[in-house]
């Protein structure tokens, strides 16, 4: 059963009834898609932050900088940190408060790293709407080669050891200690403990909505304007500029994953090779001109370029292999 159906026949009420534009017109196509997307990626988007508001507030902090300090575990943090970076937010600057109490805590900085690239590139939605909408060979292999890009690209940069670069006088976390502290000490009730969760997943919400409002409007105009053979004459060759041109084109901008993947899908429907498509989403959600600005907070420009390096060639790797295999 579909759980959005409420939510298609709505945009259907609103587009063709109150609006009245004609079924299957241009603009018809681009508001439906349009009112469909905007109103299921908000809802996922309330809920989602607020379990993660939640888990944020009883991550144990201490523990995990213990196990990964006091043990050889030859590789396997990386391992550990890609595979944690799939129950984060979706999008790149939802996950830096996480990252940068990973930091503060003392945590290997290219464990932290493996976090920082994994956690926007390996989510949810690779996950759960990859299957329906790529199948499941796609998925698997899309998660399989973004969790190695995360380990790879946080094995180099512990290699480069460029601790010198990171502000530690930037690195703060407020743990869960801090906000009891702020209640007197005591634990907070349930009642604030609500009340907490809601006010701390909502501030990202605020901030990540603008650019899914963004990203489903590309998605609705691709959807409903775009031309199949303009597409296909200049996106949908397989030359070698595709990939880096997709990967330029989509690093400035700013979105979640699910925000993003409507894009990605009418870009397949009109005809794009999938890694091309892969190549522009994967670029939007892992980096970006917001999370760069965020980032330049607690590194210096040396790291920050590094990091950019590492995750845009890993970028265009993963799409070179996609347009081969498949």
């Amino acid at each position: 059963m579909d759980i959005f159906k409420p939510i298609q026949i709505f945009s259907d009420f609103i587009t063709y009834d109150v609006f009245r534009i004609i079924p299957h017109s241009y603009w018809g196509d681009t508001i439906n898609f349009f009112i469909y997307d905007v109103i299921k990626i908000g809802l996922l988007l309330v809920v989602i932050n607020y379990v993660m508001a939640i888990i944020r507030y009883y991550f144990p902090m201490e523990k995990v900088r213990n196990i990964l300090t006091k043990r050889r575990w030859f590789g396997l943090d990386y391992l550990f940190a890609a595979l944690l970076g799939m129950i984060t937010p979706f999008c790149s600057c939802s996950s830096i408060p996480l990252f940068i109490g990973f930091m503060g805590a003392g945590i290997p900085l290219g464990v932290t790293f493996a976090f920082l690239i994994s956690s926007p590139l390996i989510n949810e939605s690779s996950l759960y709407l990859f299957p329906a909408m790529f199948g499941m060979k796609v998925t698997i292999i899309y998660n399989i080669l973004g969790i190695s890009i995360a380990m790879l690209g946080g094995m180099l940069i512990q290699k480069l050891s460029v601790e010198k670069y990171v502000k530690p006088e930037l690195l703060k976390f407020k743990s869960r200690q801090q906000i009891e502290a702020e209640n007197g000490g005591n634990s907070l009730t349930w009642k604030k403990l609500i009340k907490y969760f809601w006010k701390d997943g909502m501030v990202i919400t605020k901030n990540v909505f603008p650019y899914v409002i963004l990203g489903v409007s590309i998605g609705a105009l691709i959807h409903g304007f775009v031309p199949a053979s303009l597409v296909e004459k200049y996106l949908s060759m397989k030359t070698w500029w595709t990939i880096p041109l997709a990967t330029l084109l989509g690093s400035p901008l700013y979105a979640n994953s699910v925000s993003v993947i409507p894009v990605m899908e009418a870009l397949v429907g009109k005809g794009v090779p999938l890694g091309t498509a892969l190549s522009f989403m994967t670029a939007i959600v892992t980096v970006s001109i917001p999370e760069l600005m965020i980032l330049k907070k607690v590194m210096r420009w040396q790291l920050l370029a590094i990091f950019l390096g590492i995750t845009i060639i890993g970028i265009m790797i993963m799409g070179y292999l996609f347009n081969i295999i498949l």
